[in-house]
């Protein structure tokens, strides 16, 4: 699943959820921001992000201020900066306990200014992320190299985890036990999953079945700063039998 298809979704989510209610300081972040855009400040910019930034997998996040500032104009291109630069507070909504969205949700702040999400991918980043895919699916077992994009690399305390978006819109889950390659041939593959939505902010969970048994692969995009970014459960016939809470690798 690409973030192109991920923000359009959210954007239709949020349509009806999202309020122009913006107070005088929210405001003034904002026109913050906007004025950082206008003089391309880098380092001003640098400053007001959380960290790590995200980028469309497989393109490595940022992980701190000093490799964004590296990144940069490999991320903030033209386009975004100017849009950035040129837009009304109209542009800028604020979307419950999310935070405030701007335009169609190509980047997302929070209250304070500070920059949490930034969805908008440069030409630059759509070469790179074409680029690292060809060069990642070089190194798969042989019956996992055929799929649309790579979704998600997880690793929980037991388990090597890929999920890929497959050509016909479901999504593969592939699992090693962990010390095992991606170049093994896989404990378990499933071909089915399923994309949910949970609520307007972009989290979202990926399902697949087999049986009387339920896999779940959740994201969380948007949530508590010290929630687990991803997490694996297991159900058989409704009852739990596995949760690992995981993290995102490159």
């Amino acid at each position: 699943m690409t973030y192109r298809i991920l923000i359009l979704l959210l954007l239709i989510f949020n349509l009806s959820f999202a309020q122009n209610d913006l107070d005088k300081s929210e405001i003034e972040n904002i026109q913050k921001l906007i004025k950082l855009c206008q003089t391309k400040n880098v380092d001003g910019i640098s400053k007001i992000i959380s960290y790590p930034l995200n980028r469309e997998y497989p393109i490595p996040v940022v992980k701190n201020e000093a490799e964004l500032k590296k990144r940069f104009n490999q991320i903030f291109d033209k386009k975004i900066i100017d849009l950035i630069s040129n837009s009304k507070i109209d542009q800028w909504s604020k979307v419950g306990y999310r935070g405030i969205m701007f335009d169609d949700g190509n980047l997302w702040i929070e209250s304070d200014g500070e920059i949490k999400a930034l969805n908008y991918q440069s030409n630059f980043e759509i070469s790179q992320k074409k680029s690292l895919i060809n060069n990642d699916r070089e190194k798969l077992f042989s019956s996992l190299k055929v799929f649309k994009s790579p979704t998600y690399k997880i690793k929980t305390k037991s388990y090597l985890i890929r999920i890929d978006e497959l050509n016909n819109g479901k999504y593969r889950y592939a699992s090693w036990k962990i010390g095992k390659s991606e170049a093994a041939k896989p404990d378990l593959i499933l071909t089915n999953g399923e994309l949910k939505f949970d609520g307007s902010g972009g989290n979202h969970t990926i399902i697949f079945k087999k049986g009387e048994y339920v896999y779940a692969i959740y994201r969380g995009i948007i949530g508590e700063k010290d929630a687990a970014e991803i997490s694996l459960t297991a159900e058989q016939e409704g009852q739990m039998i596995l949760q690992q809470d995981g993290q995102l690798i490159e």
